[in-house]
């Protein structure tokens, strides 16, 4: 970690700390991004990748990914319709986070 970052109380609005558990916090908010990967994946491949989130729960959770430009969606005008997710530049920046979690389950809680 460099040593010249400034040092914020966490009450502050400009702590980084806080501004990423904003982006990154939610329940299933990295498993969805784990599952997604470097990948393109359909809503209904995330439902069976995701075990145990409801629909309603991953539908807000991958509208609040795309709203935070995490993750894009790409609909396709075709009947039954076609949604496509995948990780946005700023999404693929938080791999190395989650390879980080997935490594400290693996050694420790698993």
């Amino acid at each position: 970690m460099e040593k010249n970052l400034k040092i914020h109380p966490a009450f502050d609005e400009r702590c980084p700390v806080r501004a990423s558990l904003a982006l990154l916090s939610g329940k299933w908010t990295l498993m969805i991004l784990f599952q997604i990967n470097e990948n393109v994946m359909r809503y209904g491949e995330l439902k069976r990748a995701v075990t145990g989130i409801s629909e309603k729960m991953l539908i807000q959770e991958l509208n609040m990914l795309v709203e935070n430009k995490l993750v894009s969606k790409e609909v396709y005008p075709q009947i039954p319709p076609k949604v496509e997710y995948r990780l946005t530049k700023l999404g693929l920046k938080t791999l190395p986070i989650v390879d980080q979690l997935a490594e400290f389950g693996l050694e420790n809680l698993v």
